[in-house]
């Protein structure tokens, strides 16, 4: 055997060692790429951004666009669907009401956060050093109940939308605008950042994605003029929330690849984008939406797992609690009715143009409206507004005043529960781990644990088990060496865990909640000098200046110390505050480091989620 020979044979035989060395590390779950991508290029090429289509989806809006585009386009997410028999029952989601509204404490909780409300609006001194002399809301009501509209016109001028035509479904506006008497059901397919599963008519996982498809190809199709046949040419990126429910991510990755039929797609958390939308490196990152506020740390592309909290409240609770203001003020309006979506937009119109968080701004002021309906002529409303405008919104620091009872309000990772298309995932890596780790483990355990008091990790096991890692546990309980039995150590986690996220925790709270979550002093300065506020649930005149104040008065005195400048980010290089996630996520898609995040629609075919916990920038 000539040298060559043996050095081709000494070659297969190394080859063979690898494949037997790569099958042994699979089976002791090693993380490798599980497969090259299934569409064949060269890892250098750079993708075109205009055959990249970034969605981000909201509980009140979705916004959808090339990255390419300076905006995308927004539109309301909602549907209306025909009946299919007539005679069926109508059945519409509900807009500003929610579950926990209509208890008998609702009222009694409202007029308590409402007494919080007032003392801080009295507690704060003006810029001029003078306390602010409090309007009561009799001062505007023996005003308002006089007033009588004037007609501005005998006809609005605004239509029903037309359904003649009998069209099966109506997205956006046109579904805003259907006729209450029209055979439509009417539904809003995001609800709190999570998907609308419900028990009502369609309320199934099934109706709900197929809403989700129907409105995001319909505005593909008739607002960027990209015909669906031609997706397969096109890349999705696909903004999730920062606590997310992995079921619904999978559902609706196979959704895009398989039935939309996008070739390619990266998933990545609403939090990180709003760091590369604003270009930072770093913020907590507070996303005030319509119906969730979320808060998370982001350092260099990365979101803190522990630092992650989602407060079941939002901007739409502010319009539904100045509406109970306004009421109490003598709102001119009579006919307002929260089960309307006219009133509801509104409402929220009116709180957009006239709540504010400016304490120098008191006393009585006059405002005026306009109500344009279909079928009715346009009225012209003057009303007399004081406190009304600026309790409304201080709200979300005294959730309470929202008057939501007996509902889960506030949200943490919770861990996932497995899924058995995914087998090496992090249950396996637990359950494979060495008695010697195993037992160690167990002993850190017990000495996180033994500290009670303020905080909460977020990271709870399936059966209600709790995986403590040493920050969490930090975060969670106060001090002490105790020692105690690991089942009773969880137990009480798990009360504390119940405790905490059945609290409605204001906005500031929350913030220093999710910075103190933090491993490092280091990163915790980071922090507290670039907080960063997205959505548009916080967009009001003042609220820089006051969530500042908040901040600066209620963080820990040794951090009061060591931190240079706290920082309240409003408007990030003068862009709009509802725009910032879907921009990071246009950025990211021309960034050369997301080339290895793509997942190939072939890949999903073959490995389905796996792909997930092999290409996501988080740990999935």
């Amino acid at each position: 055997m000539t040298q060559a020979e043996k050095e081709v044979e000494n070659g297969k035989e190394r080859e063979k060692d690898r494949d037997k060395e790569k099958e042994k590390e699979q089976q002791r779950g090693v993380k490798r790429p599980i497969a090259p991508a299934a569409i064949a290029e060269p890892l250098q090429e750079q993708i075109q951004s205009n055959f990249v289509i970034v969605i981000h989806p909201g509980s009140r809006t979705v916004r959808i666009g090339r990255a390419t585009d300076t905006v995308p386009i927004t539109i309301p997410h909602v549907i209306a669907r025909r009946h299919k028999q007539s005679g069926q029952p109508r059945y519409e989601d509900t807009w500003l009401l929610r579950e926990g509204l209509n208890k008998p404490e609702s009222n009694e909780q409202r007029q308590n956060g409402l007494k919080m409300v007032d003392q801080a609006i009295w507690s704060k001194k003006m810029s001029n050093g003078m306390r602010r002399t409090p309007v009561s809301a009799e001062q505007a009501r023996a005003y308002n109940c006089q007033i009588r509209p004037a007609v501005l016109d005998s006809s609005s001028k605004v239509k029903w939308t037309n359904t003649s035509h009998h069209p099966a479904y109506l997205v956006g506006d046109e579904a805003v605008y259907v006729n209450p008497s029209d055979c439509y059901n009417v539904h809003w397919p995001v609800v709190r950042g999570q998907l609308n599963v419900h028990s009502g008519s369609g309320g199934s996982l099934t109706a709900v994605l197929a809403d989700l498809e129907t409105i995001w190809s319909h505005v593909i199709q008739k607002h960027l003029d990209i015909p669906l046949k031609d997706l397969k040419y096109y890349r999705c990126i696909l903004l999730v929330p920062d606590i997310y429910n992995r079921q619904h991510i999978k559902e609706m990755v196979n959704m895009l690849l398989l039935n939309m039929g996008f070739s390619a797609i990266i998933v990545h958390q609403e939090s990180v984008c709003a760091t590369f939308g604003s270009g930072l490196s770093s913020a907590c990152v507070v996303d005030v939406g319509d119906q969730k506020t979320s808060v998370c740390c982001v350092e260099d592309g990365v979101s803190h797992r522990n630092s992650r909290l989602c407060l079941a409240y939002g901007g739409s609770d502010v319009t539904r609690t100045f509406f109970w203001h306004l009421q109490r003020a003598g709102f001119p309006y009579r006919d307002c009715q929260l089960t309307s979506r006219l009133d509801c937009q509104l409402l929220q119109h009116l709180k957009e143009n006239v709540c504010h968080l400016n304490q120098d701004i008191s006393g009585l002021q006059d405002h005026e409206f306009q109500t344009r309906f279909p079928e009715a002529p346009a009225f012209l409303y003057q009303i007399r507004l004081g406190d009304e405008k600026l309790q409304a919104p201080m709200g979300l620091f005294y959730p309470t005043t929202f008057g939501i009872v007996g509902q889960k309000m506030t949200s943490l990772q919770h861990r996932s529960q497995g899924d058995s298309e995914d087998p090496h995932d992090e249950h396996y890596l637990l359950a494979t781990q060495n008695k010697q780790d195993q037992s160690s483990k167990s002993t850190a355990d017990r000495k996180a644990v033994s500290r009670l008091g303020g905080g909460l990790d977020g990271e709870v096991r399936s059966r209600g088990e709790m995986e403590l890692g040493s920050a969490q546990g930090e975060c969670l309980m106060g001090t002490g060496e105790v020692e105690e039995p690991l089942s009773t150590h969880l137990s009480r986690k798990t009360a504390i865990i119940s405790q905490f996220e059945s609290k409605a925790l204001g906005l500031d709270k929350a913030i220093l909640h999710s910075i103190d979550c933090c491993a490092s002093d280091e990163t915790k300065r980071k922090m507290y000098s670039s907080i960063l506020v997205v959505g548009g649930g916080l967009m009001f005149h003042g609220a820089q200046e006051f969530l500042l104040h908040r901040i600066i008065n209620k963080m820990p005195p040794s951090f009061r110390r060591l931190v240079d400048n706290v920082e309240v980010i409003t408007r990030p290089k003068d862009m709009d505050p509802r725009l910032i996630s879907w921009k990071g996520g246009a950025v990211l898609a021309c960034l050369d480091t997301t080339q290895e995040m793509w997942i190939h629609q072939r890949e999903w075919q073959r490995f389905g989620v796996r792909m997930l916990r092999e290409r996501a920038a988080f740990v999935w």
